[in-house]
């Protein structure tokens, strides 16, 4: 059974998810696909709309066979440990044959031969990266000048002119450059991204609309139901149940409570420890706290920004502060020796036999529950308090929900 391994989201799964499913299987010739997929917080820093046990329904009902959790020590960093997370857990399935990731360009000729000569981070590129990001420029811009410009040095024009700032392009990239890390011998293919773009909130197509649009429409429509035209069936009744549950619409405001205590509670010092905060970003977020009209997300962001902290660092910054994550915990020391479980959200019955054939030929344990693994890893714990955290933030949280990850067995269908 030839298997394609996907990288995804689905905040929510959408007719442009589904495109991309059938098109990888097609693509890379593969009888089932194994899609990683993040948990309740995501690469841009952000809570997902559902929660991952939802949104493994969907990938199953969609035509994923077996979804794995990528931890959320990988899911909401910055691209290349995201990647590489991501990447690590396709590989240590032993089943995965091809990896199909999305991109602007479509085109993967040019990345590869990136990959190939940044893997192992010449001391060349390590120059030109510090050149540009004196300059000022935020670290994805700063990163993207760099590899032109080693490209063109290289004698690559082709590879110099490639839009490295599209974010699929970017995510692209940093997929073969785990790929080249690991050495895996996983093949990778890329699918050109089609009528909608990545963040794109504008709505210019009647069946295809970016997740960011589908969002965008559901926090401001009375019923999940004005989604319907951009996404399948099975999604829209998933979204239509959780939306009558109350959990529905998750977002950065329902959270800004238990952030803002986080704030003002705790020392510049203190907030320095946390990930992703760095450059004095803790002393600027305690002037700005008294300057604020309101104790909501979205102020204490604007205030934040400038050209160096774009949106993204700072709600991945801002969310390690809520999550309590540590910098030590998760330095790229750490970070590179890999994740040490393939936790299974979901499955369908082609999933069953891929799980069949895992148990033998995994490089990790497959868990599937947290119950008397987690206290063991402090990934797996950090994904406990991850979901315990999330469900903070719906109006009618049980302590079962606070504690699901011990509870719920992985999702199946028929």
């Amino acid at each position: 059974m030839r298997t394609v391994g996907i990288i995804v989201e689905y905040n929510p799964f959408h007719n442009g998810h589904h495109y991309h499913l059938q098109e990888s299987l097609k693509i890379t010739n593969s009888d089932a696909v194994v899609a990683v997929m993040s948990g309740h917080f995501l690469q841009r820093g952000e809570p997902a709309l559902l929660n991952k046990w939802t949104r493994a329904e969907m990938a199953l009902r969609g035509g994923c066979d077996v979804v794995i959790e990528l931890p959320v020590a990988y899911s909401a960093q910055a691209a290349e440990w995201f990647a590489y997370g991501a990447a690590a857990l396709l590989e240590a399935t032993g089943v995965v044959d091809a990896l199909c990731f999305g991109s602007e360009a479509g085109d993967i000729a040019p990345l590869r031969r990136v990959a190939r000569l940044l893997a192992h981070e010449p001391d060349a590129f390590a120059a030109l990266m510090a050149d540009e990001l004196r300059t000022g420029v935020s670290y994805p811009a700063a990163y993207s000048g760099a590899v032109r410009r080693f490209m063109a040095d290289a004698g690559d024009p082709e590879a110099a002119a490639f839009p490295f700032e599209q974010p699929n392009n970017t995510l692209g990239l940093h997929y073969l450059l785990a790929l080249e890390r690991l050495g895996s011998a996983i093949e990778p293919f890329s699918l050109r991204r089609e009528k909608a773009g990545y963040a794109q909130t504008s709505i210019t197509d009647a069946q295809i609309a970016s997740a960011t649009a589908i969002r965008k429409l559901v926090a401001e429509s009375a019923s999940p139901v004005s989604a319907a035209p951009f996404v399948p069936a099975s999604t829209l009744e998933l979204l239509m149940r959780d939306h009558a549950l109350g959990r529905g619409r998750n977002g950065w405001e329902q959270y800004a409570p238990q952030l803002f205590h986080k704030l003002v509670t705790e020392s510049a010092n203190a907030l320095g420890r946390y990930q992703e905060i760095n450059e004095g970003l803790e002393h600027r977020i305690k002037r700005m706290l008294p300057e604020l009209e309101s104790a909501r997300f979205e102020p204490l962001l604007e205030r934040l920004k400038t050209k160096r902290y774009t949106r993204t660092k700072l709600q991945r910054a801002l969310l390690a502060i809520l999550l309590g994550h540590d910098k030590d915990m998760l330095s790229a020391e750490r970070l590179r020796t890999g994740v040490r479980y393939l936790r299974v959200l979901g499955y369908s019955p082609r999933g069953r036999e891929l799980l069949k054939r895992m148990r033998t030929s995994a490089a990790l344990p497959i868990v599937n529950s947290a119950a008397g693994v987690a206290e063991h890893d402090p990934y797996l714990m950090l994904d406990v308090q991850a979901t315990s955290a999330y469900a903070l933030g719906w109006p009618n949280a049980t302590p079962r929900d606070l504690f699901r990850d011990y509870y719920e067995k992985p999702v199946t269908i028929e």
